[in-house]
């Protein structure tokens, strides 16, 4: 049976961007990664201020998302109920 802290797993921008954004999330980069032109670098969901992130447009991060062939894994909660910060970056199935 699963349950709200069981780990997730989807592609839609839509409920990727919402679970980010309803924990205070915002689309970043890994600083340095990023190669010359339109290329984001590493992906990641910043949470607060971090010197190693780099906050991006959402657009950008999904281009890469898909370009990548990424999927989001996540959680919504914490095994003890509360809002999970969980996520990961995978290669799709």
């Amino acid at each position: 049976m699963a349950t709200s802290h069981d780990a997730k797993q989807t592609t839609d921008h839509d409920q990727i961007r919402h679970w980010a954004e309803a924990r205070d999330g915002r689309p970043a980069t890994v600083k340095g990664t990023a190669e010359r032109g339109d290329d984001a670098g590493v992906l990641r969901i910043a949470f607060s201020d971090d010197e190693d992130l780099e906050t991006i447009e959402w657009n950008e991060f999904f281009d890469k998302f898909d370009q990548e062939g990424l999927a989001f894994l996540y959680q919504d909660e914490t095994k003890d109920g509360g809002r999970s910060r969980f996520f990961k970056l995978v290669e799709r199935d």
